[in-house]
């Protein structure tokens, strides 16, 4: 099952497979390694508003020194910013320092206030606004996308959509691989993007038996299989995260798996399902739909 090294989103450009993941990257930490990932090879960067460093994101790619037109760069709407869509893009650009975003994502369909759920905003009104940001700043987004989306969520989303999101970013690793929202975006042209692929914080998932036995087949990290899979998965990118520069140099690898490598390695979540980033952290437990819980 060979991966490809990027997938093409559906307005035509290449998003690369593998990229580098900044949550929970601290600034001072997180600059160095954007730098030392572009350096290295890598060409997409996935951050966000709500992560607080876009500015950090930001000089990690001109000390880089590597050209932005070669670059895919993702950041993301934050929460609290739902009802002030054309001003938070501009925020991004400007606390990234950069012309254009290849790609803008709403981060969770969940309008949040004062650290708490904003009740008197529905997220759909959030993603209309969202395409008449893209369409009045052309040039400045290259595409828009959701991220943390179920299948009712897009369902819901593409009976009233202008533009189909390009891209969905949702939590998938082998205890957590969330395949039926992968078939969903799949019907519609929709791109995922896998984040924390070796199971979150401390990759977890690198000591599960399966994943070392393969990791010892292939001469390769742990961390390699557990990237390698979500690679190999079709019209799926994956963002490990780490500021450990000899992990980003690690993480780079990717493996032609087998079918059967991949029963094996889905095959995990059956005994032990693990979703890290829960809807509930937003405050609006169930808001309609009961995956969302």
């Amino acid at each position: 099952m060979p991966a490809s090294k990027s997938v093409k989103l559906s307005t035509g450009a290449e998003m690369p497979t593998l990229g580098l993941g900044t949550w929970r990257s601290k600034p001072g930490e997180v600059e160095r390694a954007v730098e030392h990932a572009l350096k290295r090879g890598y060409r997409h960067i996935d951050t966000a508003t709500g992560y607080a460093n876009e500015k950090e994101v930001g000089l990690g790619i001109k000390a880089s020194g590597v050209p932005r037109e070669e670059i895919f760069l993702t950041t993301k709407l934050n929460n609290p910013d739902h009802t002030r869509v054309a001003a938070a893009l501009q925020y991004s650009l400007a606390q990234l320092d950069t012309p254009y975003l290849d790609l803008w994502l709403m981060h969770w369909p969940a309008p949040m206030k004062d650290g708490g759920p904003d009740r008197s905003r529905d997220w759909r009104d959030t993603w209309r606004d969202m395409e008449a940001a893209f369409k009045a700043n052309e040039g400045k987004v290259k595409a828009i996308g959701v991220s943390n989306f179920s299948v009712q969520y897009l369902r819901e989303l593409l009976k009233f959509a202008t533009v189909v999101p390009a891209v969905n970013q949702i939590e998938a690793h082998p205890s957590c691989m969330q395949e039926d929202i992968v078939e969903e975006c799949r019907k519609h042209g929709i791109v995922v993007t896998a984040y924390s692929p070796l199971g979150s914080d401390g990759a977890p998932l690198r000591e599960d038996p399966v994943v070392q036995k393969l990791a010892a087949q292939y001469g390769v990290a742990e961390s390699n299989i557990l990237v390698s899979l979500q690679a190999n998965r079709p019209g799926v990118v994956v963002i490990p995260k780490s500021v450990t520069l000899s992990r980003i140099d690690e993480n780079m690898k990717i493996v032609d798996l087998s079918e059967e490598d991949v029963k094996e390695l889905t095959a995990i979540e059956k005994e032990k399902h693990l979703r890290v980033c829960k809807p509930y952290w937003t405050g609006w437990g169930n808001i309609g739909f009961p995956d969302l819980e």
